[in-house]
């Protein structure tokens, strides 16, 4: 194994420790690995920049935070049956013809597995496993929006990722975030911010899809204000007041019901 290839390995083994594990002090990591503590603070800030940690003062935390989501993997687990009844609830506004903008959220990919009922459609997207859902799919003409791949997400990122969005014109956007409060919307990288500001700009019509969880959360990086799009597809556990809130600062909201979903607590 050449140095290269040692040192993707061990931050291998650091990732999946420190999501194990929760929070991991540097020291330790160092000792564990048998490497300095210089090269420890590299390896963590190559992971922190691909999205699959935080670095915090002493160490490094796999938990969701304001500043981390968590993965792919957590974020498909958590509310997986609500996302799939917005999910329905997206899908059921496509129209044949139209041209569709896809981000990186699992709520959005559980949407790009029922997009081929409403062929044909042109679809755009950053998120990888959308794109891998929908290649081979007949009716969806599929154009993929490249630049920086961020594994923790499966999705291309960043500068490049978002002029790529700003040479279409879209007639729908779906996208979810991470968090809303105060009426405004948040996400964990600006990376994901610049994104998906440029997906807003780039459609006619723009469509948050967002379970009432994501009410009770805090975000680092402002995306935008919840009134700048035109609906909002929730589910019943967001209360009447808050519903009430949305609609009368402008934005439509639709009320999924999903109260009693198997396999959610």
């Amino acid at each position: 194994m050449d140095r290269v290839e040692a040192q993707e390995e061990r931050r291998r083994r650091i990732r999946e420790s420190v999501v194990a594990r929760g929070f991991v002090r540097t020291s330790e990591l160092a000792a564990e690995f048998g490497i300095s503590l210089m090269t420890a603070h590299r390896d963590l800030d190559a992971l922190q920049a691909q999205g699959w940690l935080r670095k915090v003062r002493g160490g490094a935390t796999g938990l969701p935070s304001a500043q981390f989501h968590g993965t792919v993997a957590e974020r498909m687990a958590t509310m997986a049956a609500t996302k799939r009844s917005l999910a329905r609830a997206a899908a059921a506004l496509l129209v044949p013809g139209q041209t569709v903008l896809l981000d990186d959220s699992t709520t959005c990919l559980m949407l790009a597995h029922q997009t081929p009922e409403h062929a044909p459609l042109t679809v755009l997207t950053n998120s990888l496993p959308a794109i891998t859902t929908l290649a081979q799919e007949p009716g969806i003409s599929l154009i993929t929006l490249g630049g920086a791949y961020f594994p923790a997400y499966d999705a291309f990122m960043g500068l490049h990722t978002a002029d790529a969005v700003r040479a279409y014109r879209a007639d729908v956007l779906f996208l979810s975030t991470t968090a809303v409060a105060k009426g405004r919307c948040y996400h964990t990288s600006p990376e994901t911010v610049l994104v998906k500001r440029a997906m807003m700009e780039s459609a006619a019509r723009r469509v948050l899809v967002a379970d009432h969880t994501k009410f009770r959360k805090d975000g680092l990086y402002a995306l935008a204000p919840l009134a700048d799009f035109d609906l909002l597809i929730t589910d019943d556990g967001l209360s009447a007041e808050e519903v009430r809130a949305v609609r009368a600062a402008g934005t439509e909201v639709t009320v999924v019901p999903t109260r009693g979903t198997a396999g959610e607590g």
